[in-house]
């Protein structure tokens, strides 16, 4: 089946079967659901409604329009305010009578049998690591806080390559570690590090998802906010939405 466009909104059919849930109970289970790209970064799932336990969801009487989408009726679920959203009726024929949950207000979610953090995997994303020989050297405001030969890189569609370093190879002396943590559903839980008034601008994945493995407690940099040098020669400051 060929993926649907409605102004900014894509949608597209997954063969996978998805789960979500909460405390303990799946409160939708599909082998039907819809990968729709609300926003151009990655994709949310909506469930046919047949395939959700309605039982669980309390209506608010409120209603949540989308201008491509139409209106939604907001629904709680066991306390948890706002938790779905049940489309009756939409614009795009594909949307009707479906569900879409807040994926933060579940307990988890899974694809098969597996679980996936933060948003559904895309299918159009792709992770590839590669060694390299190549000589990256990072500053920030003109001191070098890591100088390797032996990055590996990685590359994530729609993203520029990212330089993993290993850490005898990082000047921690001038790095200060944070509390930030973030997730990633195809690298999983990252640690970070500041410099000065530049925050969080190195991270690292100590235990990485099983795709990612390679990049193993090594540390990569903002090369929005540093400045990196490959070769010896200096990159351009790549644009992106972080």
């Amino acid at each position: 089946m060929e993926p649907t466009k409605r102004g900014r909104v894509r949608v597209e059919p997954t063969g996978k079967r998805v789960r979500t849930y909460i405390g303990g109970r799946p409160v939708a289970d599909t082998s039907s659901a819809l990968l729709v790209w609300e926003i151009p970064y990655y994709p949310a799932y909506y469930f046919p409604a047949a395939d959700v336990d309605l039982s669980r969801l309390t209506a608010t009487g409120a209603t949540e329009h989308s201008p491509s989408r139409g209106d939604a009726l907001v629904h709680d679920i066991e306390g948890r305010p706002g938790a779905a959203l049940v489309y009756r009726d939409s614009p795009i024929d594909e949307l009707k009578d479906t569900v879409r949950f807040s994926w933060d207000a579940m307990d988890s979610w899974f694809e098969e049998d597996e679980e996936v953090f933060v948003h559904p995997r895309d299918p159009y994303t792709r992770v590839d690591v590669l060694a390299s020989s190549r000589h990256v050297r990072v500053e920030v405001d003109g001191v070098t806080v890591a100088d390797s030969r032996s990055p590996r890189i990685l590359y994530e569609t729609g993203l520029p390559p990212r330089y993993y370093l290993p850490k005898p190879d990082v000047r921690f002396d001038l790095l200060e570690h944070t509390d930030t943590v973030t997730r990633c559903p195809y690298k999983g839980e990252a640690e970070y590090w500041s410099a000065g008034e530049s925050k969080d601008i190195a991270w690292s994945y100590r235990t990485p998802l099983p795709e990612s493995q390679k990049i193993a407690s090594l540390v990569a940099f903002w090369d929005e906010k540093v400045d990196t040098y490959v070769d010896g020669v200096l990159r351009d400051r790549p644009k992106t939405h972080f």
